[in-house]
């Protein structure tokens, strides 16, 4: 049986899922993060077919989503995106802090799966975070700035305006967060890629763009890096890149004796 525990970890409104036989029991972690005006409840198909596998899944909400949704407007949300990106980032280090103190992971084996605005973040946590093990990411951007800006302008399309200053200011908090400007911290970390071709949300460029531009790195382990795509797919994962996604995670975070499904 697969238990569903909704609970709250340091203001975090988060689904906890796995198998009732491993609750209390160290087991490899996935935390998977959601896409943007989205919730942590809408990832439950996939989580749910992981946890069959034997992996603890976390599916936190991000800040002014699901559970934490505010009084926001649309563009007031809008313009505070990466501010929940970044937020997020920090979430998931705060999570694994409390798994850690709960002895719930088990031999450090971590992964973070994210879906558009989830694999942005994801992305930027690769690049701050040693600890996580393996990643997956449907439909996202690791080029922050390039992305940040495409968001910028299309947001002054639509009469806001925003000063110099904000941008500028703005691409300096990112810098830290963007994986492209450092992709040494990848380390050789198995790296999972999805994304349709007729997507017009987070264009399908930037993850063929990200592709070519670390594969290099991956010479002597290409295992270790895969891109899939899908030629009529938009913004929305398919039933295909699921079942990737779980193989994915099958083949390096889980070793023999773990696999119990």
């Amino acid at each position: 049986m697969i238990t569903i525990q909704n609970e709250t970890i340091y203001g975090i409104p988060t689904l906890h899922i796995v198998a009732e036989p491993f609750l209390r029991e160290p087991r490899p972690t996935i935390f998977f993060l959601h896409g943007y005006t989205s919730a942590k409840e809408y990832n439950l198909p996939l989580a749910y077919l992981l946890a069959e596998k034997g992996f603890r899944i976390i599916l936190p909400d991000a800040i002014h989503h699901g559970a934490r949704e505010s009084k926001l407007t649309g563009k007031e949300r809008d313009m505070l995106f990466w501010d929940i990106v970044l937020k997020t980032i920090g979430d998931v280090a705060t999570l694994k802090q409390e798994l850690d103190n709960r002895s719930l992971i088990h031999d450090q084996k971590i992964g973070v799966i994210g879906t558009s605005m989830g694999a942005i973040t994801m992305y930027g946590a690769l690049a701050q975070y040693s600890w996580i093990s393996s990643a997956v990411s449907f439909m996202g951007s690791a080029y922050y700035k390039e992305f940040a800006h495409q968001q910028l302008k299309m947001l002054m399309e639509s009469g806001i305006h925003l000063e110099n200053s904000f941008v500028e200011e703005l691409y300096l908090k990112l810098k830290p967060f963007d994986l492209t400007q450092r992709l040494e911290k990848l380390e050789n970390r198995p790296l999972m890629i999805w994304h349709g071709k007729q997507d017009e949300v987070v264009p399908y460029n930037f993850s063929e763009k990200l592709f070519e531009e670390i594969q290099p790195h991956y010479a002597d382990t290409p295992n270790k890096l895969q891109f899939f795509t899908e030629e009529k797919m938009a913004h929305k994962v398919s039933r295909k890149a699921m079942t990737l996604s779980v193989k994915w995670f099958e083949e390096h975070l889980l070793d023999e004796r773990e696999q119990v499904y």
